[in-house]
């Protein structure tokens, strides 16, 4: 009889023992991570994820591929590179004209000057006013950016032939196409087309 206490003894005491080492809490348990709530599909969303450069349109299609091109430094070098083709070509200056021009612009500017020329006729043209320059589009095609500018100006030309000499007063309105290649290290734009513009 003695003994069975001793035993049922010892087994209480071996139980406790388990329990208390089964039961204490050791470590970093599951529940202590912190709870992360399952991210929403609106949030997911809330950043789209960036179009690549072919599938934008305009101006930003430009930016894409020249992220430091500003709307008005380059209106501004439009507007003087104008002021200098307007007066290169009332002057006949061919090396003025020829790095500013395409192959096909140059052709016809050419095929005026040398009319005007063989008429003995000599010209200069001044503004009366600063011309207007307005970004009417832009577009990239490959690595081909063409910009549109709508151009106003009033304009005084001044001739002299042997017939005598005579001034012209008049206000022009034109489409005036630029165009760079992107790949190209040289920043400057070079006229590509000549459109007549309502004012």
């Amino acid at each position: 009889m003695f003994e069975w206490i001793i035993l049922a003894a010892l087994a209480a005491v071996v139980l406790y023992q388990l329990y208390a080492t089964l039961g204490r809490r050791v470590g970093r348990q599951p529940e202590d991570a912190p709870v992360v709530a399952p991210a929403s599909a609106s949030a997911l969303d809330l950043k789209a994820p960036e179009a690549p450069a072919e599938a934008l349109s305009g101006l930003a299609a430009l930016r894409a591929r020249q992220s430091d091109f500003d709307i008005g430094h380059f209106l501004s070098g439009a507007r003087q590179a104008y002021e200098m083709i307007v007066k290169a070509f009332a002057a006949g200056d061919r090396e003025t004209l020829k790095p500013l021009l395409s192959s096909d612009v140059m052709a016809n500017f050419e095929t005026a000057i040398a009319a005007r020329e063989a008429q003995n006729r000599t010209e200069t043209a001044e503004f009366m006013v600063p011309p207007r320059t307005d970004l009417d589009s832009i577009t990239v095609e490959g690595d081909v950016a063409k910009a549109v500018v709508r151009i106003l100006a009033e304009i005084r030309t001044r001739s002299t032939s042997a017939e005598g000499d005579a001034v012209d007063d008049r206000r022009t309105a034109d489409l005036w196409t630029f165009q760079r290649d992107l790949k190209s290290k040289n920043p400057n734009w070079t006229l590509v087309r000549v459109d007549v513009a309502e004012a």
